[in-house]
């Protein structure tokens, strides 16, 4: 007698990485396009349509409105966000109270790459998508860039291209699926399901999307504004192989170091009206704090004559000033290491994230000297530029953020800048730890996820 098939699939595709490992290793020509040749499509893309961005009072917002009682700033259809005010108290920290403006967008949206495998070659669907606070507007953004709001078509706009391939069961084999964080600072709670799909279907090749190898997105992370958040976010979830001996701390120890920091803090963060919100005030065309620092809230009318809807306004937040996120590396035992931040941000969900061991905007920090500094931060910028293995300007996420950009940034050190046991707070991960724990929610914030992207499309060999 026959046995009867088996109903047990393989827990993990022990071929995967390798296939992932071979495309971050075609650097230089894919199958549609040579690396080469890249900035003379983008810049095609650039002047087939028609892009513009101008900033404008408040009271020109279409739709968009200050809301009686509260001050929330809000949409008439009751979708797409909300600008409101948050209040946070702590006992871990330097600032143990503040409050600000917050975007809340319950919403879950969709992040999705399409891969397709040509000449034995993964290969990744890009789309050269215009975001309005992209300061050069239009960035290489994933196949599918698109809140509920978006793909439900609230806005009554055209259809999202190849959206079908992330919401119809079976279309594809998932190769990553989870729901990640977006900025703490800037977003409540907020989370997009990063996917990539891969598909063997003929997929028609729409004008404004090109195939890339994982190895040429990776050269062209090595440039400045190219390649947006959205994409860095779902390529940090690619299941790229590790192969590493062992790591300073095990899995357990750095999960249980983990859970330690998350369950410490006392920490309340609650929603206000934003009309409650103290040190921020309201113009014509802004809300800002009291000191200039941190960011504003600020409004635009955008035109996109490829986007689904051509024209509309909104509020962006705007930074005052550049970031700078950078991960301290050294090696132990021969193994790379990076050194983590267990950060406290009040719109996350699970209050801490592992986050890059400096991230900060500069300027907010101009007036604090010694034991007041963020650790870590003067070893940045003062870095022996032949210890600085990357450094290159990202911007943040363009469909909220106006002119958000930070430095981004792997720099070297020893032992004595940065010793085996570091300050409360920090901890030394190796690279396939961080890929494992970046498969699972809440546990990597958006900003340790582009630097991660770095690593696993070759764009950064440590």
């Amino acid at each position: 007698m026959n046995a009867a098939p088996s109903l047990l699939n393989p827990r993990h595709d022990p071929g995967l990485g390798a296939r992932f490992t071979r495309s971050a290793q075609v650097t230089d020509v894919g199958a549609q396009l040579r690396t080469a040749d890249f900035d003379r499509w983008l810049q095609g893309r650039r002047q087939a349509h028609h892009f513009r961005v101008e900033r404008i009072p408040f009271a020109e917002l279409d739709g968009w409105s200050f809301q009686d009682g509260t001050g929330n700033l809000g949409h008439r259809s009751g979708r797409f966000f909300t600008v409101e005010g948050l209040s946070v108290d702590t006992d871990t920290g330097p600032f143990p109270h503040w409050q600000q403006p917050i975007i809340k967008q319950p919403e879950v949206g969709i992040l999705g790459i399409l891969v397709k495998e040509f000449d034995g070659v993964l290969h990744f669907l890009m789309q050269a998508k215009m975001e309005p606070g992209n300061r050069n507007l239009l960035q290489l953004s994933p196949t599918v860039q698109a809140t509920r709001s978006n793909y439900t078509k609230v806005h009554r706009g055209a259809d999202v291209k190849y959206l079908e391939h992330f919401t119809e069961p079976g279309r594809g084999r998932v190769l990553a699926d989870v729901l990640q964080s977006e900025h703490g600072a800037w977003f409540f709670r907020k989370a997009n399901r990063n996917m990539i799909v891969e598909t063997d279907e003929d997929v028609p090749l729409d004008e404004d999307f090109c195939w890339l190898t994982l190895g040429q997105i990776g050269e062209l992370l090595c440039r400045d504004n190219v390649v947006n958040m959205d994409s860095r976010t779902v390529l940090a979830c690619a299941p790229v192989a590790s192969a590493e001996p062992g790591a300073l701390l095990s899995d357990t120890a750095l999960l249980s170091w983990f859970t330690a920091r998350r369950s410490a803090p006392e920490v309340r963060a609650e929603r206000i009206p934003l009309g409650q919100v103290t040190d921020w005030v309201r113009g014509e065309s802004s809300i800002d704090h009291v000191k200039g620092r941190f960011f504003r809230v600020v409004a635009v009318a955008v035109e996109a004559a490829n986007r689904e809807v051509r024209g509309w306004t909104q509020p962006l937040f705007e930074p005052c000033g550049i970031g700078v996120t950078a991960f301290v590396t050294r090696r132990v035992g021969g193994v790379p290491h990076l050194l983590v931040h267990a950060k406290l941000e009040g719109g996350f969900l699970d209050r801490i994230e592992l986050a890059p061991t400096v991230q900060y905007t500069a300027a907010n920090h101009a007036d604090r000297t010694g034991d007041g500094r963020p650790p870590f931060l003067d070893l940045v910028l003062s870095a022996d530029p032949a210890r600085v293995r990357y450094d290159v300007l990202h911007s943040e996420e363009g469909g909220r953020f106006l002119n958000a950009e930070s430095r981004y940034l792997f720099v070297e050190a020893d032992e004595s800048e940065a010793p085996p046991d570091p300050p409360p707070g920090y901890a030394w991960v190796t690279p396939g730890q961080l890929r494992s724990l970046v498969r699972h929610s809440h546990y990597v914030n958006v900003q340790a996820r582009t630097l991660l992207s770095l690593l696993n499309t070759g764009a950064v060999r440590l």
